[in-house]
Formats: structure tokens, C-alpha cells, sequence
């Protein structure tokens, strides 16, 4: 039994060889089907992952108070809805009059997206964003220092000339001393460090690992343009007590900027997992999009295989007449040319995948994301590739099986 698979799996090699062409652009036809597919999913599941990873950096059971909604835009010529800036004031009594059980309330601004950091006789081109925060904004943000402390209470509210950096500065200006308790100038004021941030990468070329975080306060004294938007974050202990957390803080907010009961609200406000599902909803797009695509032109290829093992049956039906005639058996027959195309259909498979894999890396690389194996899409292509050369090979391995020897060797 298993000696006649191997003579008809080598006979099956042979008749590929002897009609190389043909059997390349069959390949080929479906390999583009199955590359559009896999190199299709592996760009969405690298976007997923990388955006995924960067909104949920956000923290868990956390909600964000800022001064647009995540989807706001502009729509036709109309100009979008100009919210007012949250200044200090608002945000410093919601901290002081939100009181919700179990919840951990963080302020931040953003000083600058272009400061210079200088450190000895050593400094950093001006790309490096400064944020003023109090005590649980890292915490808040799902941040993880790796070296040192992170900034306290007592730093926040005593205005303490202390920082934690991220991994890049440190990489950039003191990547070969323990960059602990050394000091950093910031627009000439002088920052002790105490921390450096985990690595969190760089998103749509905004590099989260080149930005200091220092005291909310001194910050203020640094950076005094009356215009600064603040933000607020809010963490609850449990997921569980989000909703009514998020409500309490949207009844709190609207009374802080003076709204009356039929007036929209000012300001955004945004869950990790809104975000989060709002991405997942624009990728699904994209891959039924891939579905489509690669559906249209493996259908297109499942006809290319077919022609191609008919044509194949028709050229070889004296050979088929001398096997029958030497005792081969229909279902010997009909095997011989099932597994040939069992075995187009699969190196157009492989073919497809390594190309989309390939295609996958390249925009990941090109748009520095975060690069995922899309197992999913590779499993699939497998069991998708298999099926064609089932339905390919089905008709022609039938019609092979059922010709007659005599007929078959009279053949021209």
C-alpha cells in the first residue's frame, strides 16, 4: 500500500517536471490569491497589536477626561466643535471634590514636544516632550519604571526639582552611568533624576521613550502659557465599578464648566477598551477585505487547476490506457492525479504564505510596528490551498479513472 502512494507521490513529481510552465504559473496564480490573504491579515493583526498595546498603555479600569473625543473630526467644510482648553483650575477641583470609592485620579499637561535635555557638556536635539504630572499619572497610564522610583506625593506637592525619564534619554545622555540622582537641565532649571521608564516604544513615529516627567507644580513655574490643556485620568480598583465611576466624573465635570442640563458636553471622554474596540471595528474591515480579495482570485485559481489537470489527463491518455492495461486499478488512476494536484495546491500555498509573511514584515518594518506571525492566516491559506486542490482535482482524477484502456491506447 504504502510503496504504491510513493511510486504514484514520485509519478505525480514527474509529470510535474515534464510540464514545468504550466505548473509554475498555476503556482503562481495560486500563490497571488493566498499572498493578497496572508500579507493582507499580517499588516491588520501588526497594526492591531501595535495600536492595541499603545491605547491599552492607558491602563486597565481606566477612563480619560480630555478636551476632544477620541473620533472627533472634521466633517465636509463644516469646522469640528471648538471645545475650551481644561485648565488648572477645573481640574484641580475635580481631584479635590471627586470622591468616588477606590479611585486613583492623575493630572497631567504636556510643556513641550521640542525640548532640549542637556546633561554635563552632552544634550538632545529638541524632540523631547516634557510633561508636568502628579503622583498617579504613571501609575494611571499602565507606565513601569524600571530603574529608580517614580515620582510621589511629597515630590508633586513640594515642588521638587526631580524627574523620571524615558529609556531613550537615558540611552542618548547617560547611557553609560547609572543615570540615578544625576542632573538633568530642562530650559536652564536642573532636575535630579530618580527614575527611568520601561521601554514602551514608538507609535506613528511619536516616540513615548524620549519625554521627562516631572512635579505638576514645578512644571507650572517652567511652562506659564496661560492656553495649557490639561488632563485628567481616572483608575478604579475594579471593572466592575467603571460605569458609575465614569458617570460620577461626567456629572462632576459638567458642573465644573458651569453646563446646564440640555448643553452637550465640552469635553471628550474616553475608555482604554473604547478605543480599543473602535481600532478592532477598522481592522475588521480590512480583513474582510483581505477575505474578499483572496476569495475572488483563489476562485479564479481553482479554475486555472482544473483546466490545467484536464488538459493533463487528455495529453496522458495512452499512458493512462498502458497502466490500465497492466492491471492499475481506477482508484490507482484517480490517486495518481489527485495527488499531483494536492501537491500544486500545496507549493502554491507555501509559496503564498512566505510572500505574505514577507509582505507582512515589510510594512511593519517600513511603519515601525509591531510584527506578529499570522498563524491564523497561515493555518487558513493551509486549509484553504487543500480544498482548491480537492475541487481542482476531484473532476479530473474522476474522469481519468473512468477512461477506457482500449480507447485509451488507441489514442492519438
Amino acid at each position: 500500500m504504502f510503496s504504491l502512494i510513493r511510486e504514484n507521490i514520485y509519478i505525480a513529481f514527474d509529470s510535474i517536471k515534464s510540464q514545468l510552465l504550466r505548473t509554475i504559473l498555476t503556482v503562481l496564480i495560486i500563490a497571488i490569491g493566498i499572498t493578497a490573504l496572508v500579507g493582507i491579515l499580517s499588516a491588520v493583526s501588526a497594526l492591531e497589536n501595535t495600536i492595541s498595546s499603545d491605547f491599552s498603555s492607558m491602563g486597565s479600569n481606566t477612563f480619560n477626561i480630555q478636551r476632544y473625543e477620541f473620533n472627533t473630526q472634521r466633517r465636509g467644510d463644516d469646522a469640528r466643535k471648538i471645545n475650551p482648553v481644561i485648565n488648572y483650575r477645573e481640574v484641580k477641583t475635580f481631584k479635590e471634590d471627586y470622591n468616588f470609592p477606590s479611585t486613583k485620579t492623575s493630572i497631567a499637561f504636556l510643556g513641550t514636544r521640542s525640548a532640549e535635555i542637556k546633561y554635563d557638556n552632552k544634550k538632545t536635539d529638541p524632540e523631547v516632550q516634557v510633561f508636568g504630572v502628579n503622583e498617579h499619572f504613571i501609575q494611571n497610564s499602565g507606565l513601569e519604571v524600571e530603574l529608580g522610583r517614580a515620582l510621589n506625593y511629597f515630590d508633586v506637592e513640594n515642588s521638587n526639582s526631580v524627574c523620571v525619564i524615558g529609556s531613550d534619554l537615558k540611552k542618548a545622555l547617560l547611557d553609560d552611568v547609572n543615570p540615578i540622582n544625576k542632573t538633568i537641565s530642562v530650559r536652564g532649571a536642573k532636575f535630579k533624576i530618580i527614575g527611568v521608564l520601561k521601554e514602551k516604544g514608538a507609535t506613528f513615529g511619536n516616540n513615548q521613550d524620549l519625554r521627562v516627567l516631572m512635579p505638576l507644580q514645578k512644571a507650572r513655574t517652567i511652562f506659564t502659557n496661560p492656553n495649557i490643556n490639561y488632563s485628567l485620568s481616572i483608575k478604579t480598583d475594579k471593572k466592575d465599578m467603571l460605569e458609575g465611576a465614569q458617570d460620577e466624573a461626567i456629572v462632576l465635570f459638567r458642573n465644573i464648566r458651569g453646563l446646564n442640563p440640555v448643553e452637550e458636553n465640552n469635553f471628550g471622554l474616553e475608555k482604554s477598551d473604547d478605543l480599543i474596540n473602535r481600532i478592532g471595528s477598522i481592522t475588521g474591515v480590512l480583513e474582510t477585505a483581505a477575505w474578499i480579495i483572496s476569495i475572488i482570485t483563489i476562485f479564479g485559481s481553482t479554475i486555472a487547476l482544473l483546466n490545467m489537470m484536464l488538459v493533463s489527463v487528455t495529453e496522458r491518455t495512452r499512458e493512462i490506457g498502458v497502466r490500465k492495461a497492466l492491471g492499475a486499478k481506477r482508484s490507482t488512476i484517480a490517486f495518481q492525479f489527485f495527488i499531483e494536484t494536492i501537491i500544486i495546491g500545496q507549493l502554491g500555498g507555501l509559496l503564498g504564505i512566505i510572500l505574505g509573511i514577507s509582505l507582512g514584515y515589510i510594512f511593519a518594518a517600513a511603519v515601525d510596528f509591531k510584527f506578529v506571525i499570522p498563524w491564523t492566516a497561515m493555518i487558513a491559506a493551509s486549509i484553504i490551498t487543500f480544498i482548491v486542490a480537492v475541487i481542482s482535482g476531484s473532476y479530473p482524477a474522476n474522469k481519468a479513472a473512468k477512461l477506457d484502456p482500449v480507447e485509451s491506447l488507441r489514442y492519438e
